[in-house]
C-alpha cells in the first residue's frame, strides 16, 4: 500500500490521504508502544474525507473517537497484540 498524505495537522497529530494503490480514503494519527511509533490508518469514506478536508474541527471530532479506539472497525490494518496508544 502507498499511502499519499493530503493534509498533515502537526499541530493535532494527524493526516488526511488517499491510499494510491486502492484508492480509499484514510485518516492516520501516530501511536507507540514500548517497541515502535507507527501510525495507524482508519478508512473513511469520500463525503467523509471532502468534509475533513473542508472542516478541521469535523475531522479533529473523528480523530479524537480514533485516539478513543471507538473507530477501531474502520482500521485498515488490524493491530497486533502489542498494540500502541495513540501519542
Amino acid at each position: 500500500m502507498k499511502f499519499n498524505d493530503t493534509i498533515v495537522n502537526t499541530d493535532e497529530r494527524f493526516t488526511i490521504g488517499i491510499e494510491e494503490v486502492t484508492g480509499k480514503f484514510y485518516v492516520s494519527i501516530p501511536v507507540s508502544n514500548r517497541l515502535i511509533d507507527y501510525d495507524e490508518y482508519y478508512e473513511i469514506s469520500e463525503d467523509s474525507y471532502e468534509l475533513f478536508l473542508k472542516n478541521s474541527s469535523a475531522a479533529l471530532i473523528f480523530v479524537e473517537r480514533c485516539r478513543a479506539r471507538e473507530e477501531d472497525e474502520l482500521l485498515i490494518f488490524q493491530p497486533g497484540a502489542d498494540r500502541g496508544i495513540a501519542t
